[in-house]
C-alpha cells in the first residue's frame, strides 16, 4: 500500500499559566496509508483535535516531520500549505459548517470552483456525491431545510468531492441521534473504502473508532497502538 501521510516524532507545547510549558505531544510518529482508516482516542483534553490539526498542517509542531505522499510539508510555506490542504485534504467537523445562503450541491461544489474549476462541471461532480450520500432529493435545499443528518452527508460529500489524499474528521457524527450517526459512519467509511482514500478520525465514540483499520490512543502526549 501507498504511504498518504507520515507524522515522525511530533511535539507541539504550549504555554501554561505560570509561565513554564504545558507539552500536548510528545514524539507523536504514525502512517496513514491508501485506503486505510486511523482512529484516535483519548480522554477529553488529551491533545486528539491538537494532533489532528498539527497533521493537517493548520498547527506548527515544536519539532518533528510531516510527510504527504513522500513530500516534507512542513518545509512548505504557509501559501503552499493552503494550496495542499485545499487539494489534498477534506475536512469534516462535528458541526457540519455548511453556508447557510447556499443549496447542498453549491456548498458540495465549493472547494472545487475555489480552486478554480468552472461551475457546471464543478455542480456536475458534486451532483454525483450528493447522489452516492442519499441526498439525490435534497440538491437544492439550503441547510436550515436538511435535517443534522442529511447537513452531515452533505459535508462529507464536500470533504470528498476534491478527491483529496486524506480525509480529517473531528467527532463527524457526535451532534447526531444514534440512527443518523449509523448512517453517517456506514456513508463515509464506504466512500473512503471505495475510492481509496484515507482518513484520520478523532472521536469518543468507541463503536465508531472499532470500525476503523486502527485505533491509536493518545495519552499523557504519547500515541499508543
Amino acid at each position: 500500500m501507498n504511504e498518504l501521510l507520515r507524522l515522525e516524532n511530533i511535539k507541539k507545547t504550549y504555554p501554561s499559566p505560570d509561565g513554564g510549558t504545558l507539552e500536548i505531544l510528545s514524539s507523536v510518529s504514525f502512517s496513514l496509508y491508501e485506503g486505510e482508516s486511523v482512529a484516535i482516542v483519548g480522554r477529553s483534553g488529551s491533545g486528539k483535535s491538537t494532533l489532528l490539526s498539527v497533521a493537517a498542517l493548520l498547527s506548527t509542531p515544536d519539532s518533528g516531520s510531516i510527510y504527504y505522499a513522500g513530500e516534507d510539508a512542513l518545509r512548505l510555506s504557509e501559501k503552499e500549505k493552503a494550496a495542499l490542504r485545499a487539494e489534498k485534504m477534506g475536512f469534516v467537523f462535528q458541526s457540519s459548517l455548511l453556508l447557510s445562503d447556499f443549496s447542498a450541491l453549491e456548498n458540495t461544489a465549493m472547494p472545487l470552483m475555489i480552486n478554480g474549476m468552472k461551475r457546471k462541471e464543478a455542480f456536475e461532480r458534486a451532483s454525483v456525491l450528493l447522489d452516492s450520500v442519499g441526498l439525490s432529493g435534497r440538491k437544492d435545499h439550503r441547510p436550515s431545510s436538511l435535517s443534522g443528518g442529511e447537513r452531515q452527508r452533505t459535508a462529507i460529500a464536500r470533504a470528498l468531492v476534491s478527491e483529496p489524499l486524506v480525509v480529517f474528521a473531528d467527532e463527524p457524527t457526535g451532534s447526531l441521534d444514534e440512527k443518523s450517526a449509523a448512517e453517517a459512519e456506514d456513508i463515509l467509511l464506504e466512500a473512503l473504502r471505495k475510492s481509496g482514500r484515507g482518513m484520520v478520525l478523532v472521536t469518543h465514540n468507541p463503536d465508531f473508532a472499532s470500525r476503523c483499520d486502527r485505533v491509536l490512543t493518545l495519552s499523557g502526549g504519547v500515541l499508543y497502538e
